[in-house]
């Protein structure tokens, strides 16, 4: 696979990411709710501090431990996608190492530039890009936008449940919500896994069969 192939699909990833995120961040408050297709996909804007997912890590140090961690694993991965890419590996991999480094690199955008580009969000009003009272967090506390929401199943747990403090609580599946920089890195990860022997193939190596003729050579020279 070429570089630039894999040039195009990073580009093409970002782009994508982030004219969601500036979307949602300029014409929803926070917490506002719609739904796309249903009521199982939702477009649900919330912001997030850490990791994917919504996850949290450590306020505002692990804030910063965070996004430095990004930052290396970028820098890391741009000169290992290059050498991959030069020694040929398999093309499914070189396209997992590529959706992993888009979604990194899209959420550490967030993580850097959000905090001075864009205006405070709320569920009041919406945020706007460059105020004029500048950001509302300084370099590298930048939020991460998160708005696709799936919750397929909402239900509440049966009184049969074997574990009797859930029971009647309510239940919903999938109840995380994540952006195109998430499932970048969801897919590539997954479909590592899933294709690894592809990707990866045992090299057969052939047994190596004396002749009698060989053998009686060997035998003679001794």
């Amino acid at each position: 696979m070429k570089g630039k192939s894999v040039a195009l699909l990073i580009i093409l990833i970002l782009v994508a990411d982030q004219a969601l995120k500036f979307y949602i961040k300029t014409h929803y408050t926070l917490g506002e709710e719609h739904n796309v297709a249903g009521s199982w996909f939702r477009l649900h804007f919330v912001e997030n501090e850490g990791m994917a997912w919504g996850l949290k890590f450590g306020g505002g140090v692990g804030k910063i431990l965070l996004t430095l961690f990004r930052l290396v694993a970028v820098i890391l991965g741009t000169f290992y996608l290059n050498q991959i890419i030069k020694k040929k590996y398999h093309t499914g991999f070189i396209v997992c190492a590529a959706l992993i480094y888009a979604g990194a690199f899209g959420n550490l955008i967030d993580s850097m530039f959000y905090g001075l580009i864009y205006s405070s969000s709320n569920p009041l009003t919406v945020a706007t890009l460059f105020p004029a009272g500048g950001g509302y967090a300084s370099f590298f506390h930048g939020q991460v936008v998160d708005m696709l929401y799936f919750p397929i199943i909402h239900t509440t747990y049966p009184s049969w449940f074997p574990i009797t403090s859930w029971r009647g609580q309510e239940f919903e599946f999938f109840s995380p919500v994540f952006n195109l920089a998430d499932s970048s890195i969801s897919i590539g990860v997954i479909a590592l896994l899933l294709w690894q022997k592809k990707f990866f193939p045992k090299k057969h190596i052939e047994p190596v069969v004396k002749t009698s003729a060989e053998i009686n050579d060997e035998v003679r020279a001794v």
